[in-house]
């Protein structure tokens, strides 16, 4: 897999990796999440014009795997990744977090962040093997509150959520 910038004309496919990646959410009991839509595509735009959305393509030369971040409390906070389940299995997800995690530092930030599902094999078990680790209350930083907030309101407390960071 080679990991590059994401493309304006590619953002379709990015709602198709995602809807494609949520599918497997129903086989936890969280049909909900499977049902989800993928962010719209003026907002993935935002991602990309920002420069902080990446894909990973393979030989076909279409992306398999999308991660975009923004930036939060001084970090660089992990919206979303997706992995195609086609391409699952493969170390795609960390690649990409690997290649978010060295455009960080060489940019002096201290930390990635992230929010997750906490019980869910593939969300926070998953990235505490890939370094981050669960913050406690009382360590959630002003914006990681907000990010919180919006996705209680958005319904996402039915299920345990943890927020988790990555010092790098």
């Amino acid at each position: 897999m080679r990991l590059r910038a994401v493309r304006a004309d590619e953002l379709p496919l990015l709602q198709d990796i995602e809807r494609a990646a949520g599918l497997c959410f129903r086989d936890v009991g969280m049909p909900e999440i499977a049902d989800d839509e993928p962010l719209p595509l003026g907002e993935l735009a935002r991602y990309e014009r920002a420069g902080l959305a990446w894909v990973a393509v393979g030989g076909t030369g279409l992306p398999a795997a999308y991660l975009i971040a923004d930036r939060v409390d001084g970090c660089l906070h992990v919206e979303q990744v997706s992995v195609h389940p086609a391409y699952a299995r493969r170390a795609v997800g960390r690649s990409l977090l690997e290649h978010l995690a060295g455009r960080a530092r060489g940019k002096g930030v201290p930390a990635l962040t992230l929010t997750t599902f906490a019980d869910v094999p593939w969300n926070a078990p998953y990235y505490d093997r890939c370094g981050f680790r669960r913050l406690a209350e009382d360590e959630l930083t002003p914006g990681l509150r907000r990010i919180r907030a919006q996705e209680a309101a958005h319904g996402l407390d039915r299920w345990p959520r943890v927020c988790m960071r990555r010092a790098l």
